[in-house]
């Protein structure tokens, strides 16, 4: 029997209380510089939310992580900002409500309006404790709340995004340490203004792989271009396989994305673009996108993004899974949420190690298959290291309830 997307009846229902939320803010250096059209970094400002439980069976704690940049430039949301807001605004209005349930995490931050990067760390806090508490791991709890009905996934297809490069060889270099560690799917980045040229860079790749799923990312880097301008400057991509390319221009131009998909061949793809329920139904129906790209940060939490995914399976909609730079804390829940049975493409869902020399959550492994593992343990199934976090900590604040 079919559930419509808000019943979560079906879902661990525990009689428990959220005792307190700490804050905590870390700094990792990448074990490689990181640059596309979002943004170019060589250490990851976050936002870690670690929400105490109290459950029948004891207290529990969980972690959530907000995926927001070091700077505004993926979009308005930053790493500084959501510190802020945390501490004036969302942790007084969760713990004011006496909040018990990730289910009601949403609604207690509905006034707060925007902020979903921020509302997605605590939403995962949540559900984290809640079923460390009850033994339950993330991807069934997920697969539960989705209307599907579906088991999720024991494992998913790991795929690796590549930053820009400025020189073809070191993009070619780069790809190829990752082929011999066994990816094989690829997400390049691609701007018109910024290292090769796009057809040249990806059909490069695919010359040297044929056998490799492969798709571009512009990050909106288009943008002030028309349709017509960007068909003429990416024609080269269409006679190269390719799975998608996502977001070429702006984040409001729905319009022009729509227009752009009639005039090449490769599936178009949003990610900035659909900010929520209701935009992603708005581009199904413009024709704006064939390709989804899912993130939970984006649309407000993990229970947000089911609510899409079960949009773009209802109207057979390809779905990807799209990625942050996170750590493992919420690259592990983002493991558990592409478990989920309507995500057809290779996401960015990468092995521990992919972008910290020391993460701070896992093992996530990578498996000679080229698939990584969904974690069957409570919650989200890895092991958070403390003492990692302890060490990136630059800042820190517990808030207790009443």
């Amino acid at each position: 029997m079919r559930r419509r997307a808000s019943d979560l009846s079906g879902l661990p229902q525990p009689m428990a209380t959220v005792e307190g939320f700490e804050l905590v803010r870390v700094r990792l250096p990448l074990a490689r510089a990181w640059a596309s059209g979002a943004g170019s970094f060589s250490h990851r400002d976050s936002l870690l939310v670690r929400a105490l439980l109290r459950a029948p069976a004891g207290e529990a704690e969980g972690w959530g992580e907000c995926p927001a940049l070091p700077a505004p430039s993926y979009s308005d949301e930053y790493t500084e900002e959501a510190v802020r807001v945390s501490e004036r605004f969302l942790v007084p209005a969760l713990l004011g409500g006496k909040l018990s349930s990730a289910r009601q995490v949403a609604s207690a931050l509905f006034h707060v309006k925007g902020h979903p990067m921020a509302k997605t760390a605590f939403e995962a806090a949540v559900i984290d404790a809640e079923l460390r508490a009850e033994g339950v791991s993330m991807a069934s709890y997920l697969a539960r709340a989705s209307e599907l009905a579906l088991p999720p996934a024991t494992a998913v297809p790991a795929g690796v995004t590549v930053g820009l490069a400025s020189q073809l060889g070191e993009l070619l270099d780069e790809v190829e340490g990752y082929v011999v560690q066994g990816y094989r799917s690829f997400k390049l980045k691609i701007s018109p203004a910024l290292g090769p040229p796009p057809p040249v860079a990806l059909g490069a790749v695919r010359e040297r792989w044929p056998e490799v799923v492969l798709a571009a990312d512009a990050n909106g880097a288009y943008e002030g271009l028309s349709p017509e301008e960007v068909a003429s400057q990416l024609s080269g991509l269409d006679d190269l396989g390719l799975a998608c390319i996502e977001q070429p221009l702006g984040e409001d131009d729905l319009v022009g994305h729509a227009r752009l998909a009639r005039l090449i061949k490769t599936p178009v793809c949003l990610d900035e673009a659909l900010g929520s329920h209701g935009l992603v139904e708005a581009a199904l129906e413009l024709g704006a996108c064939s390709v989804v790209n899912v993130k939970a940060g984006r649309l407000g939490g993990y229970l947000a993004a089911v609510r899409v995914h079960d949009l773009c399976t209802r109207k057979q909609v390809a779905l990807r899974l799209g990625g942050m730079v996170e750590t493992g804390i919420a690259r592990a829940a983002n493991v558990a949420l592409g478990s989920l049975a309507g995500f057809n493409l290779p996401g960015d869902l990468s092995a521990t190690g992919r972008f910290f020399e020391e993460d701070l959550a896992g093992p996530l492994m990578l498996q000679p298959d080229g698939t990584v593992p969904v974690p069957a343990g409570a919650g989200s199934g890895v092991e958070v290291d403390r003492a990692a976090i302890d060490r990136a900590a630059c800042w820190r604040r517990f808030f207790r309830a009443g």
